[in-house]
């Protein structure tokens, strides 16, 4: 009895030795600056966190790097793969599917626009248009002709357009803007029958001009607005908007109900919007803000604060026995600073 309780004891031993040195296989894909290969090296803020993890832990692992987000999910869930680690948000659904450490890492959603389309729309640019300074010089051209008109018709008549036609032209033009705005002047009426007459055609037809200039701004505010800058969620509707497939950004901009172009991964969409393609991008804001500040620094900018906050954490098979120790391993590394020195390498100082 003794020598078979002996053995079971060895086998135990034995095989919880050979699981403790088990090569974990660890699956990711390339979210700069969670996860990427840098001079052939596996790098990033993510898979520096589980470097650190794995250490304490005295785990052994291989890493298996996707093509694509889904793709990595799905070696964890058919249980192909130990862990995913990247930028993995911690949702009820993925929570169905495996298992998660404690949070990693606190992000959100942002959206990010063309360089340059980050102001709303602008009384000054409206006023400057090209459609609306046309509009103020044939309206002036229009005042010029009829000062000039007026001064063939009363020239003769009063002693305000008794004078040559070279220095009549600004009197003229005076004479018409201010009966266009303020009526005229009382005391310099016209006096001539076709005077008289061709006053009071421009009285009314001040009305009109001054509708038309009025129309005009409003119009191009109106135009600005609509097809300007975005700046928060309640402008993405009716712009071309682009996400990753199957992302909590897709899920976000499904319940708001707006039309989006789906990517089945990060470079292609980011490809897509360096092609001036898309007017927006919904996604992860370190992912976003990464990404601005260096590959796309100069034609992308960051537009409105980041929203949707969320959580990323290392994703486990369903019932795996690892996510105990790393959580506990987690926490020590917050506790004895590798966490906080990780974050500020990647990240500047923590918020």
């Amino acid at each position: 009895m003794k020598h078979l309780f002996a053995a079971i004891l060895l086998a135990a031993t034995v095989l919880i030795q050979s699981a403790a040195a088990e090569t974990l296989t660890v699956t990711t894909v390339d979210r700069r600056p969670f996860s990427m290969v840098e001079d052939g090296k596996e790098t990033g803020f993510s898979i520096e966190l589980f470097q650190a993890l794995a250490k304490s832990l005295g785990w052994d692992f291989q890493v298996k790097r996707m093509d694509t987000f889904a793709d990595m999910l799905t070696e964890v869930e058919q249980y192909r793969a130990d862990l995913a680690i990247a930028n993995i948000s911690i949702t009820s659904a993925r929570e169905v599917m495996m298992d998660f450490s404690q949070p990693i890492f606190e992000a959100g959603l942002q959206i990010m626009v063309p360089a340059g389309q980050t102001t709303g729309p602008s009384l000054l640019r409206a006023l400057l248009s090209r459609d609306l300074m046309l509009a103020i010089g044939a309206a002036f051209l229009l005042l010029l002709a009829g000062g000039m008109l007026m001064w063939l018709f009363e020239r003769r008549a009063q002693p305000y357009f008794d004078r040559p036609a070279k220095e009549a032209w600004f009197p003229s033009f005076w004479w018409a803007l201010n009966l266009v705005v303020n009526g005229g002047f009382e005391e310099r009426v016209p006096r001539t029958v076709f005077g008289r007459i061709f006053g009071v055609l421009l009285v009314v037809s001040s009305l009109f001009i001054v509708s038309v200039f009025v129309a005009k701004i409003t119009a191009v505010m109106t135009v600005d607005a609509i097809s300007g800058s975005v700046n928060s969620v309640n402008d993405l509707y009716g712009k071309r908007v682009a996400t990753v497939s199957g992302s909590t950004a897709a899920g976000f901009l499904d319940r708001r109900e707006i039309n989006y172009n789906g990517y089945s991964g990060l470079d292609q969409m980011l490809r897509a919007f360096e092609d001036g393609v898309i007017d927006a991008v919904v996604f992860d804001a370190p992912i976003l803000a990464h990404y601005a500040t260096h590959a796309g620094r100069e034609y992308a900018s960051l537009a409105g604060p980041v929203f949707l906050r969320e959580n990323y954490g290392i994703a486990f098979t369903s019932g795996s026995p690892l996510v105990e120790d790393a959580n506990q391993a987690l926490l020590a590394l917050r506790e004895n600073g590798t966490y906080e020195q990780i974050y500020r390498k990647w990240f500047g100082a923590m918020r």
